[in-house]
């Protein structure tokens, strides 16, 4: 996705354990879930219409700039402390690169070349390279026929995607394989938190806005080195690149975690497989973007073969009451 994963802090309550009522929530989370797939799914729509007016690693660092602010009125209004560990602070550095700089400096870059609805759809192989990684990095994570299907399945709807059968005729290589490692990106820096950062002590909300932050200065750091200033603020630009750190990045870190909190992971991750939905129809209505065939059925491939390799074969059934939120 689009957006970061954060890092994983305190570990949620055992639901077989009793504790107090679950806060009420002013709207539904189905209609948070909602607000959240469409926030991401036009997230590469924003990210177009800021290359427009600013260099990539500029539009990156109005949207961290942005995010990492509202993140730090969150955690003014709810008085979270910041880490106190240098240790979690290095790890956070490492995730905030992976996480963060690297995905979306290379998803703004590839923008200049490739469609936003390709983008999107790049950013739904996401759970496709997770899985694979977690296979070699993670002992608990085992290969099943079902996952090997939805890998094999999932790399077929790619192929479909770039439209391989015509030679990729047509197609930006390096804005592709920029919008693809993005994604790869994204895994490496979730199997990286979870190695590191599981169970620290300190809030999600904490080390998300602390991640935010670095990656803010990662960007600060390298701007100067590869842009110039700007000459002037292009309006329409300005308030994409606004809206996607405000919206895209600080918004909805505070929409997936409360839905994380109410509901669970497992329903909470759905909302990757509307995402390349959103993206597609966004950037053809909106910005006049091409549509082939063989863009919205592989999509639809991708995403059958992402679900499968997320899906976890039914056991015996759990004594009711008991239960264990599974891992994003």
């Amino acid at each position: 996705m689009s957006a970061p994963a954060a890092p994983v802090g305190r570990p949620l309550p055992d639901a077989s354990r009793p504790g107090p009522p679950p806060r009420r929530r002013a709207l539904d989370w189905r209609v948070r879930f909602a607000a959240l797939s469409l926030i991401w799914g036009f997230s590469f729509l924003l990210i177009k219409v800021g290359t427009d007016g600013y260099a990539p690693f500029q539009v990156t660092f109005g949207r961290l700039l942005s995010g990492t602010a509202v993140l730090a009125v969150a955690m003014a209004v709810r008085r979270e402390r910041l880490p106190r560990s240098g240790r979690t602070w290095g790890h956070l550095t490492v995730a905030a690169f992976f996480l963060n700089a690297l995905p979306f400096s290379l998803f703004a870059y590839a923008e200049l070349t490739i469609p936003s609805t390709l983008a999107g759809i790049c950013n739904a192989t996401s759970p496709l390279w997770g899985m694979t990684l977690s296979l070699v990095a993670l002992s608990e994570d085992r290969p099943t026929r079902r996952r090997v299907a939805g890998l094999g399945l999932g790399f077929i709807g790619v192929l479909t995607v770039l439209g391989a059968w015509q030679g990729f005729s047509g197609l930006d290589v390096t804005g592709t394989a920029m919008a693809l490692l993005a994604s790869l990106s994204y895994p490496v820096g979730w199997i990286y938190v979870r190695r590191t950062l599981a169970g620290n002590g300190s809030s999600t909300l904490a080390l998300t806005g602390s991640q935010l932050f670095l990656g803010t200065t990662q960007l600060a750091l390298i701007v100067p080195f590869f842009t110039s200033p700007p000459e002037h603020l292009p309006l329409l630009p300005t308030l994409a690149v606004v809206a996607l750190g405000a919206l895209g990045t600080g918004l909805a870190v505070l929409l997936q975690y409360g839905l994380v909190e109410e509901v669970g992971p497992t329903t909470a991750q759905m909302v990757t497989y509307f995402i390349p939905v959103i993206a597609t129809a966004a950037g053809v209505t909106l910005l006049g973007e091409g549509l082939s065939w063989n863009t919205p059925v592989g999509a639809l491939v991708v995403l059958a073969g992402a679900a499968l390799t997320q899906s976890r074969p039914r056991g015996p059934a759990a004594p009711r009451g008991a239960g264990q939120l599974s891992r994003n």
